[in-house]
């Protein structure tokens, strides 16, 4: 269990020295502590530290729920995923003045090889009723092979797979964040965030991710089907496909690996994209998506088509 080793107005300090830090959920209790009372969660972790996929995403998050990664190296700190220099700042950790350079530790070599991460994000809108587990677990299915094997709200994940008890959880609840387990010969874990709208319907934002090894491409020629089999079974509303730098096993080291690039964007319907975005129809005529190939997921070119195509579709 963890402790609060420092607490002002304005942060709530965490120290962590282990290899690997879970979103525990004893973090999670401090995330919705920090939120009430308006301070920012700062873990403190050294060098040697990695972050689990779910605990990465929260750092990587903005606003007020997301928690800032501070990395202890030396004599100095700075802030894990981008190398940004931190100082104490007497009553949180804040940018050093007129730092200009990354931090030495964020440009330190990575401990082990760099493979690549493989993420999906898709949006759904649920009905106010029925089941909620449906383009998840279809998804998952897809691309490992098998069912999600565990759910829960922190890390370790505490349920086994159960569709019911997991809709019964998101649906007793206003907004629900949870962490899914997949299994496969690739590690694979989802996040899924889920907010109750008018009506009683409930919105999904969720993230698949898988990781590869470096001799291990994704492989991304397969997205066409991919993409038109979770139509054809889970229609949803748009699905977005990056591959980032970064360990195979999904945790995440506080040193510079890549950056992540877009692969594909896909909407509901018979889309028309820009000139320069051409897309394809995938999927069933009766729950068609057209499926906009954007890049191969190392080319930063990638994210000009990605705003050219966000641009058009809405209406700009």
């Amino acid at each position: 269990m963890s402790i609060v080793d420092v607490l002002t107005d304005q942060s709530m300090v965490v120290l962590q020295d282990r290899s690997v830090v879970p979103l525990s959920g004893w973090l999670v209790r401090a995330l919705h502590d920090c939120a009430d009372s308006g301070r920012v969660l700062q873990l403190v972790t050294p060098l040697e530290s990695r972050l689990t996929l779910p605990l990465r995403s929260l750092a990587a998050a903005d606003g007020t729920d997301g928690v800032q990664w501070v990395v202890r190296h030396g004599d100095g700190y700075y802030e894990g995923l981008s190398g940004r220099p931190l100082m104490w700042a007497g009553s949180a950790f804040a940018p050093v003045p007129d730092a200009r350079d990354y931090a030495p530790g964020f440009t330190t070599r990575p401990s082990a090889p760099i493979g690549s991460q493989l993420t999906l994000t898709y949006r759904v809108r649920h009905n106010a009723d029925g089941y909620l587990h449906g383009p998840l677990e279809r998804l998952m299915q897809l691309l490992t092979g098998k069912y999600p094997v565990g759910w829960g709200p922190a890390e370790p994940m505490e349920h086994p797979w159960q569709p019911d008890r997991f809709t019964e959880y998101v649906r007793g609840r206003e907004r629900a964040r949870l962490m899914i387990g997949g299994d496969g010969p690739r590690p694979a874990q989802a996040v899924a965030e889920f907010a109750t709208v008018q009506g009683g319907a409930v919105a999904e934002n969720t993230t698949v991710s898988l990781g590869y090894g470096p001799d291990d491409p994704p492989p991304l020629q397969h997205l066409p089907q991919l993409v038109g089999g979770l139509a054809a079974d889970q229609p949803v509303v748009s699905l977005f496909v990056q591959l980032t730098p970064g360990r195979a096993d999904l945790t995440t080291e506080p040193r510079w690996s890549g950056a992540a690039a877009p692969v594909a964007m896909a909407v509901a319907g018979t889309v028309a994209g820009p000139p320069a975005v051409p897309g394809r129809q995938v999927g069933p005529a009766n729950a068609p998506m057209t499926l906009f190939p954007l890049g191969d997921g190392r080319s930063p070119e990638g994210w000009q088509r990605h705003r050219a195509l966000v641009q058009h579709l809405q209406g700009g």
